[in-house]
């Protein structure tokens, strides 16, 4: 097993440097303020712009005068539907295909319908950001308000079945008779769970700097997928994509809530045009929640049925999602019980509810996150109906081949990463029946649930190359949004390569570099790592034929199915050369090589293998006896998720995820207004996330594996793995400690204290 704990820097050897908990490489730029963020982007001559949003939710803007902000000082253009550049129409809710979503064309101001609370009105640029913000205080906007749908639970009877869910997947899956099954079983579960719309919150706002040279347009930006920002601003500009260059080398967090161009970048664009001068934008933390994405609200009834042994006969597992009425958004919320354990009789439905607000978007873990925050609990529920253990439970329903889609698993190991976390956890001190563990006026309980997170790989390019000193150079598009991304792929560059780390310059986040898949869905470092990884065989091959033919070089005539790269050295048989001398002396300008990796999905050994990480959670929390109030003491995340390539960074990771996990089950929550349809809460004040306080103590562990289904590495993404399932693990320890059952998430004192146990002092 690969434990967690580092200390000093590890050796570089011949045996490779992938696996070891290197620091990270853009570590000391960050401490030294040096790694440049969007906003920190200064040009000669930007000016600053504030976005006004709309005061409704629904309806027209029947009159706006901004004759008084344009008086204002230092204001530079006041942009608005009657003079804002022509752009493409938004088009239909849903794309012919995947993709669209990405690069569809996203237009400002360009109409006087209002489609959503705080959608753009307004823009005000002026030579300083006070300035702007000043003057669109004094814009007056009038509307023609229209009445709208702001209730998901109210309006379920008019739930509609889309085409398909994010990424492609199919709606609904139906194995057997889930109903006749349901209806037989000697023990069942029927429950209903309830999760709110939840908001990314990256520290790092939506931000972007857009200049023009002549045609040619460069964005500074954050973004996780540059190609996608990229097609999408041409798309809305009505230009080549050529033209389009974007720029994000280091990215304070996305979550998902930075995959598309959001209106601060085609603003930007826009008003640089009509200026002819850079333009800085940034929404305020208050924007973000209207206009930069969020985790729909969501019923989920999960249904289980069970013969007296703990088989499950059946499973289904039904959402009913809120979205938006002009752009649709499924997550795939039940699509993850297609996989997870073993049933002959199987149902799964997705179905939407539109609401006159801002489309949803991919948020960490999108599908497993809220789903298993459910389903989950449920299988917690079944299990001690059924009288059995939740491990038990769960292993009594581990599936040989995939329940669904009847392919092998490439690996699982489930049932391993429960064991595992018994044993570390302690689990056979949890006391079975809730309510019975105390220490003193606290309430102690025990709580665990599985982790499951699919696989993927993006299709992805790097170019690599190494000058006449021996120093190498990598370029991909790739993102880094603060999981490590520079690091893996030094560490790649350097093992494949045989030179020590200090010879390795990755350069990431710039479009005019090979492109990738990007940062998202937890295929990053697989796909751009399997790229890389590729460009340096590449590489290699080119040193080798040079070396075999060019009569400068020792190593001429050598056999190149022998040669080895290790320690900054080529050998071939008894012969040896340094690394940085051959290339001097063969090729005084370097080499240069190309490698890139197909999407997972197109290829048949892909389909051919059902390909996830798996994990087990564990929690362990406190309720005081007299006010409800709930800690954590400590969790516990086992995970198999294929090779892990550092460490320290997949560590980091995974306790991101435990973290947000925790926040799912007790705090976080976006409250819309169901009367006028704005988010209540919408900024950190009072949309609450975990801080320090509130975590626990964390350990993580990594299970030995190696997935050669997977990609060239064995490695796996786990960049969501970590909050698949912890909320639940939560959950389940709450209830464990004090027998109160809630099934509308967050788990809030006001959900808990009525119902606690009375208990003498």
């Amino acid at each position: 097993m690969t434990e967690t704990k580092t200390s000093n820097r590890p050796r570089e050897t011949r045996s490779g440097i992938i696996g070891r908990p290197f620091d990270r490489i853009d570590g000391p730029l960050k401490v030294r303020g040096d790694a440049t963020y969007a906003y920190e982007n200064t040009l000669e001559g930007t000016a600053f712009g504030y976005i006004l949003g709309a005061a409704v939710a629904k309806g027209r803007i029947a009159e706006i005068d901004t004759a008084e902000a344009e008086r204002a000082p230092a204001v530079l253009l006041i942009m608005t539907h009657r003079n804002a550049p022509a752009q493409p129409d938004f088009g239909p809710a849903v794309t012919p295909t995947v993709p669209e979503v990405f690069t569809r064309a996203r237009p400002a101001l360009n109409s006087e319908r209002v489609r959503y609370y705080d959608e753009p009105v307004a823009l005000v640029v002026a030579e300083t950001f006070e300035a702007a913000r000043a003057a669109a205080g004094l814009i007056k906007v009038r509307y023609d308000e229209e009445p709208g749908l702001y209730d998901l639970s109210g309006h379920v009877a008019d739930a509609y079945a889309p085409k398909r869910t994010n990424a492609g997947f199919e709606t609904d899956s139906v194995i057997g008779d889930f109903e006749s099954a349901f209806a037989a079983a000697p023990v069942k579960l029927d429950a209903t769970y309830r999760t709110p719309f939840e908001h990314h919150n990256p520290m790092e706002p939506h931000a972007t700097l857009a200049a023009w040279s002549g045609n040619e347009l460069t964005i500074h930006t954050s973004a996780q997928t540059l190609a996608n920002f990229r097609a999408g601003v041409a798309s809305t500009l009505r230009i080549p994509p050529e033209r389009v260059r974007i720029v994000s080398p280091f990215i304070g967090g996305g979550f998902g809530s930075k995959l598309i161009a959001h209106a601060d970048t085609i603003l930007a664009a826009l008003a640089a045009q009509v200026l002819q001068r850079p333009v800085k934008i940034a929404l305020t933390r208050q924007q973000m929640f209207a206009n930069a994405g969020h985790r729909a609200e969501m019923i989920q009834q999960v249904r289980l049925s069970a013969d007296t042994d703990g088989r499950l006969t059946g499973i289904a597992h039904d959402v009913w999602s809120a979205t938006s009425s002009f752009e649709e958004y499924c997550e795939q919320t039940a699509v993850f019980a297609r996989s997870l354990y073993a049933a002959p009789n199987r149902v799964t439905r997705h179905r939407l509810v539109p609401l006159d607000i801002n489309r949803g978007e991919w948020m960490r873990s999108p599908g497993e996150a809220p789903g298993m925050l459910a389903f989950e609990c449920a299988m917690d529920e079944l299990a001690e109906r059924l009288g059995l253990d939740p491990i038990e439970l769960r292993i009594r329903n581990e599936p040989a081949r995939d329940p669904e889609r009847g392919v092998p698993f490439s690996t699982r190991n489930l049932v391993a990463c429960m064991e595992e976390g018994a044993r570390r956890f302690g689990w056979e001190r949890r006391n079975p029946t809730p309510g019975r563990a105390r220490e003193g006026r606290k309430l102690i309980g025990y709580g665990m649930a599985a982790a499951i997170r699919p696989n993927y790989i993006g299709a992805a390019t790097a170019r690599v190359a190494i000058d006449g000193d021996g120093r190498v150079t990598a370029r991909l598009d790739m993102t880094d949004i603060g999981t490590g991304t520079y690091t893996i792929l030094t560490q790649i560059a350097a093992d494949s390569l045989g030179v020590p780390i200090s010879s390795i310059k990755v350069e990431l986040g710039d479009s005019r570099f090979p492109r990738t898949a990007g940062s998202g869905g937890s295929w990053g470092a697989a796909s751009a790592g399997s790229a890389l990884h590729n460009a340096c065989n590449a590489l290699r091959e080119r040193i080798l034929e040079a070396a075999q033919s060019s009569e400068a070089s020792p190593l001429r005539g050598a056999n190149a199915a022998e040669a080895s790269f290790a320690d900054g050295e080529i050998s071939v048989g008894q012969r040896s050369a340094s690394l940085a001398d051959l290339v001097r002396r063969i090729a005084p300008d370097g080499f240069e090589a190309e490698g890139s990796v197909a999407a997972g999905a197109a290829t048949p050994s892909y389909k051919a293998y059902s390909q996830h990480s798996y994990g087990a959670h564990f929690a362990e929390v406190a309720v005081d006896c007299d006010t409800g109030e709930i800690r954590m003491r400590r969790m516990l995340a086992v995970m198999g998720a294929g090779r892990i390539l550092n460490p320290k960074t997949a560590r980091s990771q995974i306790i991101g995820g435990m973290t947000w996990g925790i926040g799912a089950a007790l705090m976080e929550q976006t409250v819309l207004d169901r009367r006028y349809g704005h988010f209540v809460n919408h900024d950190l004040a009072e949309y609450h996330v975990p801080i320090n306080g509130d975590v626990p103590e964390m350990e993580v562990v990594f299970l030995e594996e190696h997935d050669d289904k997977a990609n060239p590495f064995g490695a796996k993404g786990i960049g969501e793995l970590g909050v698949c399932g912890a909320g639940a693990a939560v959950a389940n320890a709450i209830y464990n400690a004090t027998g109160v059952r809630v099934r509308d998430f967050p788990i809030t004192l006001d959900k808990v204290l009525p119902a606690l146990p009375v208990i003498a002092i």
